[in-house]
């Protein structure tokens, strides 16, 4: 950020801060509004309140502090957003909705409230529930096959991450994800031939080769391991 805009910035946050207000929020209000808001397909805000003080969650923050505007209304400064509690007039669910910079009475309806259970891919992901992390990530790329959220080389390196950590039946099945997500890749065959290797799988390994020099012949690893492993069946 240039220094200007970095200035004004630190000017308007320490504005907004100076009209921060202390509310004593009711017991109902509390309970409609705390909970789990929907911040994209794979990210999550979560909102609660600590002696009657509101507080977010947020991308590995535990406790981010807004500045309170009034009940239902709150400048976060990570996200450079004011936000607003809002129910849809028709659906009836609540929103945390992002108002406008220039007309306090305008706001959109953006992030949805969801149960509190609810989960995101990354998080069955990384609880190691992989058949609804798959889940969820399949409903992300039917949405959208170019979301930043299913990046074939992203989960590819998730998967290497584990083999790392010699967490080989983990590695499996993220790398699993891959091949169901990307089944035109030959890369996500390798890997995952890679990892049934490693796990001392050879004829999964051997499968799994096979399927990636068949997407594509110019993959040397592939096309010496399974000259190798015929060698050894003869």
């Amino acid at each position: 950020m240039k220094p200007k805009a970095l200035l004004f910035s630190f000017i308007l946050f320490a504005f907004v801060a100076s009209c921060s207000k202390n509310i004593e929020y009711s017991q109902e209000h509390i309970n409609q509004t705390s909970g789990r808001y929907l911040y994209s397909p794979d990210e999550v805000i979560d909102i609660y309140y600590d002696n009657n003080n509101l507080f977010l969650k947020w991308r590995g923050a535990e406790k981010i502090e807004p500045v309170v505007l009034d009940e239902n209304t709150f400048f976060v400064s990570d996200m450079y957003k004011k936000l607003r509690f809002v129910q849809h007039p028709e659906s009836k669910k609540y929103y945390l909705g992002i108002v406008s910079e220039t007309d306090d009475s305008k706001f959109t309806y953006d992030f949805i409230k969801v149960e509190d259970s609810f989960k995101t891919p990354s998080m069955y992901l990384a609880s190691k529930r992989y058949h609804e992390a798959l889940e969820g990530f399949i409903e992300i790329k039917k949405q959208d096959s170019t979301s930043v959220f299913v990046e074939e080389g992203e989960i590819n390196e998730l998967g290497y991450e584990k083999l790392r950590k010699k967490e080989f039946q983990d590695a499996l099945e993220v790398f699993k994800i891959n091949v169901a997500l990307y089944p035109e890749s030959d890369n996500v065959y390798d890997s995952l031939a890679d990892a049934y290797l490693r796990n001392g799988d050879s004829l999964q390994a051997y499968n799994n080769y096979k399927k990636a020099l068949e997407l594509n012949s110019g993959n040397k690893r592939a096309k010496k391991y399974i000259e190798s492993y015929i060698k050894t069946q003869d």
